[in-house]
């Protein structure tokens, strides 16, 4: 599944963030964007999920996965994950709960073995039960990336999902991260102000504001 955008014009009433953009991310790649704050760099990330704010920002280009364009569908439909750096996960159910919501409809049994098996994967195989306000920082973050996994996406956005972690913990976050993406086959666009996140030296796009 490669995963294809061009951005031809994003840009806000004032202003334009973002125009000839182009960028092509492979199956298992993680590209990484990054620029100053205000260049655009969220907004990418929202015009490919197809959650922008079409009041307030204007965008004209393609979104494709393999070949496929994927622009005109509604977020629910695109396939493409999302893992930004608040784990939202919701308060008021078990880290299972959280873990199940995400999972496509199967039988009962098939769905519960999923999540079973992501929290073994984890490292998380006897949290099930817990409440999520029990977990740490980390644990969190695994739970997070976990449930956007379950929902077996066909691309992942991740916004700065590893910035509000202390410096060892982001280290072994971003490893966990990295190494699933790749092992999956999914291709990923990760926004970043830190050069210590980047995947892959060769696939850096700096963004600038552009006018």
């Amino acid at each position: 599944m490669t995963l294809t955008v061009h951005i031809q014009n994003l840009a806000t009433r004032e202003r334009t963030l973002v125009t000839e953009l182009r960028l092509v991310v492979a199956p298992g790649q993680i590209l990484t964007l990054m620029g100053p704050s205000g260049c655009g760099k969220s907004s990418v990330l929202a015009a490919i999920a197809g959650t922008l704010d079409t009041q307030a920002l204007r965008f004209e280009g393609r979104v494709q996965l393999d070949g496929h364009d994927i622009g005109s569908l509604p977020t629910s439909k695109r396939g493409v994950g999302l893992l930004f750096q608040d784990d939202l996960l919701f308060a008021h159910m078990t880290v299972a709960e959280n873990l199940l919501f995400a999972v496509p409809a199967a039988p009962k049994g098939e769905r519960h073995a999923q999540v079973r098996r992501a929290l073994a994967e984890a490292g998380l195989a006897d949290f099930g039960h817990r409440d999520p306000a029990s977990l740490s920082g980390g644990q969190r973050a695994r739970v997070a990336l976990m449930r956007a996994l379950l929902a077996q996406p066909r691309a992942l956005l991740l916004d700065e999902p590893f910035s509000r972690l202390d410096a060892e913990l982001r280290g072994q976050f971003r490893a966990f991260v990295f190494d699933h993406l790749r092992d999956k086959g999914i291709p990923a666009v990760l926004v970043t102000h830190d050069a210590a996140d980047v995947a892959d030296a060769a696939l850096v796009v700096e963004l600038a504001h552009a006018g």
